[in-house]
């Protein structure tokens, strides 16, 4: 039995990396380095990559029909991403600014760079979409660390209103060649 399921598992692995050139792998690389610019310290993008494709390798994450499977892997990094994020957000808004352990890790100056590139993004953002209150408040929402049903709760959105704003943000951002950008 276990024979079995190891065969399964490895033309599994097959069929994923034969998806994938050594072009589609340095464009991964890429990638994962972006979405791993500013991560917390000790995740890096490799750690963003592997976990990408393990998690398309236990099925918890399928690619859709007619998706590359680098639009698809980069989508995955940036959920994972978005996972660290929002743990760590919540991890310090539960333990407050100190940390769990009394002492804080962030770095008290942030790089300059990386402040003068987030004002630049957020006002992209605010440009993009000032005359779209509901993608406003999303923004406001992600900014915070809410999750979608926070989000819908605190700005009053059905789930559709919602799903529907997302959708059209990703559309303007994609338009605008702002979905790529990160700081």
């Amino acid at each position: 039995m276990q024979q079995k399921q190891a065969d399964q598992t490895g033309d599994l692995i097959a069929r994923v990396l034969e998806k994938v050139s050594k072009t589609d792998l340095l464009r991964l690389k890429a990638i994962a380095r972006l979405h791993a610019r500013g991560l917390p310290a000790g995740i890096g993008w490799t750690d963003l990559l592997h976990e990408a494709i393990v998690r398309v390798l236990d099925g918890s994450r399928k690619p859709p029909p007619g998706l590359s499977m680098v639009a698809f892997l980069a989508g995955v990094m940036r959920s994972i991403k978005a996972e660290h994020w929002r743990r760590l957000r919540r991890d310090a808004r539960t333990f407050g600014p100190s940390g769990a352990h009394g002492n804080d890790e962030r770095d008290p100056a942030p790089d300059p760079e990386r402040s003068l590139a987030a004002t630049e993004a957020l006002a992209a953002l605010d440009r993009l979409f000032a005359d779209d209150p509901q993608a406003l408040q999303v923004i406001e929402g992600l900014g915070q660390g809410l999750s979608a049903e926070e989000i819908r709760k605190t700005y009053a959105m059905s789930e559709t209103d919602y799903d529907s704003t997302r959708k059209r943000m990703r559309r303007a951002l994609l338009r605008d060649g702002l979905a790529w950008r990160q700081s």
